[in-house]
């Protein structure tokens, strides 16, 4: 049945079905409206002059103003408040506008928030200092009103950007998560590969974005499963072929899913390649050898493990030693490159050393996985 035959189409010809009297879509429609978000603006500068005058410019575009008198004040609300640009004097007292401005760089919270900065002492060697302590923009007074509201515009349309970039990939998150939380025995699945890549990365000493993807990829890897079907998922038993083949296409979709976003290109050869083998008998592509993604192969030995000391619906849970046993043994058979098997021999062998300190059976039970966590986050903020 057609919404015109049940809400009632008033054009000629068509059924009368149930007629809403007049307004009431409009006031359904009003009361589902959102208010609209108004972009906050920090303003730090010691001068009250200086501070109204901003204020006063931006209150009359719709902004939400606060004000810091000093930078150390000026970074504590950024702390605590949902700040979308930050407009630094220079020469503001304490630590100084620059100093601030690389402190809201090296923080992962604040890193993001864009910065303009202002300056009343002319001279190119003050642009200069300012941009390279990582603002997005610099003004030296006085500026032409127009002059500022354009460039203000400007910075906060680019973090409207970022802001719905951040959202997207918080929800590819949330999605890998359900299709964990499908499962109830691949509870916390995502977040041991995570921590096991991470781990692994850091033992190899690959730079902060590659551990951003792994990191990443220990989420994303399995997120095309949000495309089979229940039958084929938790079906209890070996898979037919023609269900095999439908299985297998989750990297494929899971690579589909990710494309759009341009940050998480890192992470697509992770997500596609990760049933790869390196004899070539993996799939989706066959691939084989150093042919075989670096990253792809790091996350699939922290993939592999996790399954064989993980309890299915098909299976018990091997012990550790089980499970490294039954790693070098697929190894040997050429599955696995070699090298990274050697060092995820040495890996695990350190990390139980330290969960039998612990009086802890499991890897995945012991602190050893939210430390390198950690670590990726301290890693990161150098960057």
């Amino acid at each position: 049945m057609s919404i015109g035959l049940i809400l009632g189409d008033p054009r000629p010809g068509v059924s009368k079905g149930l007629r809403l009297p007049a307004g009431v879509a409009g006031a359904w429609a009003e009361a589902l409206r959102e208010p609209a978000k108004l972009s906050t603006i920090l303003v730090a500068d010691q001068l009250d002059l200086n501070q109204q005058t901003l204020r006063t410019l931006f209150e009359s575009e719709g902004y939400r103003v606060l004000t810091a008198v000093h930078a150390v004040q000026a970074l504590e609300m950024l702390d605590r408040e949902l700040v979308d640009l930050a407009v630094l004097d220079m020469f503001v007292p304490d630590i100084g506008g620059t100093e601030c401005c690389r402190r809201i760089r090296g923080n992962r919270r604040t890193e993001l928030i864009p910065v303009l900065m202002l300056s009343g002492s002319p001279g190119v060697e003050h642009e200069i200092a300012g941009l390279g302590s990582g603002a997005d923009g610099f003004l030296t007074r006085p500026y032409h009103p127009e002059v500022m509201r354009t460039r203000v515009r400007s910075m906060l349309r680019h973090k409207a950007i970022v802001d719905r970039l951040e959202e997207s990939e918080t929800i590819l998150l949330a999605m890998a998560q359900a299709v964990e939380q499908r499962d109830n025995n691949t509870a916390g699945h995502c977040e041991r590969l995570a921590a096991l890549g991470v781990a692994m990365g850091m033992a190899m000493e690959l730079p902060s974005q590659h551990l951003l993807a792994l990191h990443r990829g220990g989420y994303l890897h399995d997120i095309g499963k949000i495309g089979m079907p229940d039958a084929v998922l938790f079906k209890k038993g070996p898979l037919s072929e023609a269900e095999w083949r439908t299985m297998r296409t989750h990297t494929i979709k899971g690579e589909e899913i990710c494309r759009p976003m341009k940050c998480l290109a890192p992470v697509l050869p992770i997500i596609r390649s990760h049933h790869e083998r390196w004899d070539g008998t993996g799939y989706p592509d066959g691939l084989s050898g150093h042919g075989i993604p670096l990253l792809a192969r790091v996350l699939q030995f922290a993939d592999i493990y996790d399954a064989l000391t993980a309890t299915r619906s098909y299976k018990v849970a091997m012990t550790s030693a089980e499970a490294l046993r039954v790693m070098q043994e697929e190894t040997d058979r050429g599955w696995h490159d070699p090298e990274l098997m050697r060092l995820f021999l040495r890996l695990q062998h350190e990390a139980l050393r330290e969960a039998s300190a612990k009086n802890s059976e499991q890897w995945q039970n012991v602190e050893v996985m939210q430390h390198s966590l950690e670590n990726l986050r301290l890693s990161l903020r150098q960057v």
